[in-house]
């Protein structure tokens, strides 16, 4: 059972990754991003995903900074996320995207690094970058995003180091599960994104009903789920009273029929792009 805000998942290059962190999507540099990430920062969270497309990384930077200032911690207890945007994708590009994200963010290294979409033609030269970065040891994991299992097996076939990530749109009406097989079957850590579904599966009844029976918020028993589920998960907030209900999620755990309950919610139903018909 996961019990803490600490525990971790070893990815297949024994790199330990938090099994529960913060995402910033959407969020605008300034004083509420930076904030946010001091006070989870300061509540034990040690794992932060942003990307270049986000637009945040130097804010994110200067809260990482700060955050380890103001507690104390070093920079390795932390678990970095950056990924590389669809008009980086290529051999030369994507190194130097790599390094533009690491200047922004005003760090050595990140601990894991994604290609963000699965761009047709474009994402096994990425790929071969990603390589390249972690090869030379200037990044400690390397995984991809929005991938589908087609994507995974082609860019299996050529590369010399599979991703030891992926991170997915993934909530209950979402559930992902061939995808999910195939990542467990080659060691690939599932991650997801939107787990709350933008907040729109907060109303749901039948969540509603079990989370009233464990005395949690429908967002809990969601989180909850993700975990139980050997998915990594990173909530989306800046409110400090979210921040820390998100991640009051490891006293308690999920009864096997409650897991199937939610389980069977899925209906495949996306609020992001789907990976196979996005306008890259």
């Amino acid at each position: 059972m996961i019990t803490s805000l600490h525990d971790t998942t070893k990815l297949a290059n024994g790199i330990q990754m938090p099994w529960f962190g913060l995402g910033v999507f959407k969020v605008e540099e300034g004083p509420e991003l930076v904030n946010a990430i001091k006070f989870a920062i300061k509540q034990g969270y040690r794992s932060i995903d942003t990307a270049a497309i986000y637009e945040n990384e130097e804010g994110v930077g200067q809260a990482i900074r700060e955050g380890i200032k103001e507690t104390g911690i070093s920079r390795e207890e932390l678990f970095i996320t950056s990924k590389v945007w669809n008009s980086d994708l290529g051999y030369e590009s994507t190194i130097a995207a790599y390094d533009a994200s690491l200047k922004k963010l005003g760090l050595d290294y990140l601990d894991l690094y994604l290609i963000h979409w699965p761009v047709e033609g474009k994402f096994k030269e990425a790929w071969r970058a990603l390589e390249t970065l972690y090869k030379e040891g200037r990044v400690k994991a390397i995984g991809v995003s929005n991938f589908q299992v087609h994507h995974l097996k082609e860019l299996m076939k050529d590369a010399e180091i599979n991703p030891m990530v992926n991170q997915v749109e993934y909530h209950p009406r979402l559930t992902q599960k061939e995808v999910q097989t195939f990542c467990k079957e080659h060691h690939i850590q599932l991650e997801a994104w939107s787990p709350l579904m933008q907040g729109q599966l907060l109303d749901h009844p039948l969540l509603q009903e079990i989370a009233k029976s464990y005395n949690k918020t429908v967002a809990q028993i969601i989180l909850r789920w993700d975990l139980q589920n050997g998915v990594v998960t990173i909530p989306k907030s800046t409110k400090e009273q979210r921040i820390l209900a998100n991640a009051n999620i490891f006293d308690f755990e999920l009864n096997a029929e409650d897991m199937e309950r939610i389980n069977r919610l899925n209906d495949n139903h996306r609020v992001g792009p789907d990976p196979d018909n996005f306008d890259f």
